[in-house]
C-alpha cells in the first residue's frame, strides 16, 4: 500500500464534497485575481484579511468602519473602497490594516472550504512559497479551483496542476484522480507561455474588455512574492 501523501485536483467549489473526505490542506486558487490579490496584499503590508461570501456582509463590514473590498463580474461594487485588482493591494495605506474582500469566484471558494482541516491561498505569484510550504507539511493536499461562477476554470485549474507537479516531481506525493493527471499536463503545456495560452480563455477575456491587461499580466507572472497566506477561523494572515 502506497502510503505517502496524496495530492489531487478539485476543478470547481460545486464539487468539493467528492473530494474533501480525502484532504487535510485544502489550497484555494483564483488567479484571475482573488487569491492573487490576497497574496500581493499580504506581501505587501495588509495585516488581515477577512473574507465573506455575500455583498450583505460585506456592507455590515463597511457600516461598522472596516475597509472592504468589493467585487462582482471583474468590476469595483460601486460604494465600495476597492475591489479584487492586485495593485490595488500593493497600497502603502493599507500595511498593518485589515481588509474585508468579497468576491465573484475567490471567496465563495474560501467560504466553501471553511471547514477544511487547513485553508491555504494559493496563486500563481506565490507558486513556489506554497509548494516548498505542502512540501513540508507532508499532509493529504486538495487543490480547488474557483472556477467562474462553479464552472471550469483554465487558469485556476493550470495553477493547480503547477502545484501538483511540484509536489509529485518531488516522489513524496502520489496522485489517483484523472483531474490531476489533466491539470499536471495543461501545466506542462501552458508553462513556458502562460499569456499566450490562456489568450483565449474566458475569464481573461472578461478582464481584457474591461481594460484589465495589466492585471492580467501581473496575475499570471509567478514568483513575485515568497508568502503563503492561511485561512484560519475566517480571517487569512500569514
Amino acid at each position: 500500500m502506497d502510503e505517502r501523501p496524496s495530492v489531487e485536483v478539485c476543478f470547481t467549489p460545486n464539487l468539493y464534497p467528492l473530494h474533501f473526505d480525502d484532504a487535510d490542506v485544502v489550497v484555494v486558487i483564483d488567479v484571475l485575481r482573488a487569491t492573487t490579490a490576497i497574496c500581493a496584499g499580504m506581501a505587501n503590508g495588509v495585516k488581515t484579511i477577512i473574507p465573506v461570501a455575500s455583498i450583505e456582509e460585506a456592507l455590515e463590514y463597511r457600516q461598522r468602519g472596516y475597509i472592504v473590498a468589493a467585487e462582482r463580474k471583474g468590476k469595483v461594487v460601486e460604494g465600495f473602497d476597492l475591489g479584487n485588482s492586485p495593485y490595488s493591494w500593493i497600497n502603502p495605506e493599507l500595511i498593518g490594516k485589515t481588509v474585508v474582500l468579497t468576491t465573484t469566484n475567490g471567496t465563495q471558494a474560501i467560504h466553501t472550504s471553511r471547514r477544511a482541516n487547513e485553508m491555504v491561498i494559493g496563486s500563481l505569484i506565490n507558486l513556489d512559497a506554497v509548494v516548498k510550504y505542502l512540501h513540508k507539511k507532508k499532509l493529504n493536499v486538495m487543490l480547488l479551483g474557483s472556477g467562474w461562477r462553479n464552472k471550469f476554470c483554465l487558469e485556476d485549474t493550470i495553477c493547480a496542476g503547477a502545484i501538483a507537479d511540484g509536489l509529485l516531481a518531488s516522489g513524496d506525493f502520489r496522485s489517483e484522480e484523472d483531474s490531476t493527471i489533466a491539470a499536471k499536463y495543461l501545466y506542462l503545456s501552458a508553462k513556458d507561455n502562460y499569456l499566450g495560452y490562456l489568450k483565449a480563455s474566458s475569464h481573461r477575456r472578461r478582464l481584457q474588455d474591461l481594460n484589465l491587461n495589466e492585471d492580467i499580466k501581473y496575475c499570471l507572472t509567478p514568483n513575485q512574492v515568497d508568502v503563503v497566506p492561511i485561512c484560519k477561523d475566517g480571517r487569512i494572515s500569514i
